[in-house]
């Protein structure tokens, strides 16, 4: 067996009829729909399926919306088997790639991911914030950046996300003081982003206690696979270690440029993104150099990794 990594995309991923074609398609896809459904006590898939886009964008919806995309396209690529030896999600994605390693149910996934996202879109409201990307600049550059423009406000690094690209989180006033500061460091460009608010950062208080109220009462198991987590860019199976790593991840920065060399030095061979789009596979492309990259977002896709998985164990 290749050695394979599985990555699980986050927040901003979503489009509107996303999953549409997979519940067309296959069984197993209607299935944990209607079981999500079910759990939110929502029509997720009316809405992934139809939008508007102005309501599937709402942290409260995009959240469970990705996460169920995301494991239906795991459970269809392990039933066209798919094995992996490693998994790893972007900020919400670690609770897909979660559920892939047998840590969380899909119930108790959605659970936490449903909570999640309340506890967030509350701490937004109660603290008007955004956030931005800065270009051209180190991680370690980002956090002095970040230092000085703490004087006019909260901001931090909050998403290492390839080697010259750190998303920075605050509020209004330190943001504008940190591109500002970015700027005069090198910055290529500082782009504003379109998000609820400041997520990985101080601003997302009081969600880590509330989420833990809720990650105590679900189960969490040993994992089958290591998941390389976004607070420490290690792996894990260790079940207590991931729940509080889920509960420090709400205002730590994720670390994915530092898990991607994780994996190039693991000696990953292949890395498959399963969900919405082609997001990671964009960050992931420079760090892990000679490694096939697969998609399983669609149908097509589907049928793709089929042949591709037929003619690895051939």
């Amino acid at each position: 067996m290749s050695q394979t990594a599985l990555l699980f995309p986050g927040q901003a991923s979503q489009y509107v009829a996303m999953g549409k074609d997979l519940y067309d398609a296959f069984p197993r896809a209607k299935e944990l729909y209607d079981r999500a459904n079910q759990v939110l006590g929502t029509d997720i898939a009316r809405l992934s399926f139809e939008g508007p886009a102005e309501e599937l964008v709402q942290t409260v919806n995009t959240q469970p919306a990705i996460f169920v995309h995301s494991c239906i396209a795991w459970d269809l690529a392990r039933e066209r088997g798919l094995d992996a030896s490693l998994a790893a999600g972007h900020s919400l994605g670690e609770y897909s790639a979660l559920y892939a390693a047998g840590v969380l149910s899909f119930d108790d996934g959605l659970t936490a991911v449903k909570n999640r996202a309340q506890f967030m879109q509350d701490a937004c409201e109660r603290n008007p914030s955004t956030m931005a990307a800065v270009l051209g600049l180190g991680f370690d550059q980002v956090v002095d950046v970040c230092k000085r423009a703490s004087a006019k406000g909260v901001v931090v690094a909050a998403n290492y996300n390839a080697a010259n690209q750190v998303a920075i989180s605050g509020d209004h006033a330190g943001i504008e003081e940190a591109t500002n500061l970015a700027k005069e460091a090198g910055a290529k460009r500082v782009v504003p982003l379109a998000v609820g608010g400041a997520f990985h950062s101080p601003l997302m208080e009081p969600s880590p206690e509330r989420l833990k109220d809720v990650l105590d009462n679900l189960t969490f198991n040993k994992g089958q696979i290591p998941v390389v987590l976004n607070v420490t860019a290690k792996p894990t199976t260790d079940a207590n270690e991931i729940k509080q790593r889920l509960i420090d991840q709400l205002t730590a920065p994720v670390l994915w440029y530092p898990t991607m060399q994780f994996m190039a030095d693991a000696g990953i061979e292949r890395a498959v993104e399963l969900g919405p789009k082609k997001v990671l596979l964009g960050l992931t492309k420079n760090v892990l150099k000679d490694v096939e990259l697969l998609s399983v977002d669609t149908v097509a896709d589907v049928e793709a990794l089929e042949s591709v998985v037929a003619g690895t164990s051939s």
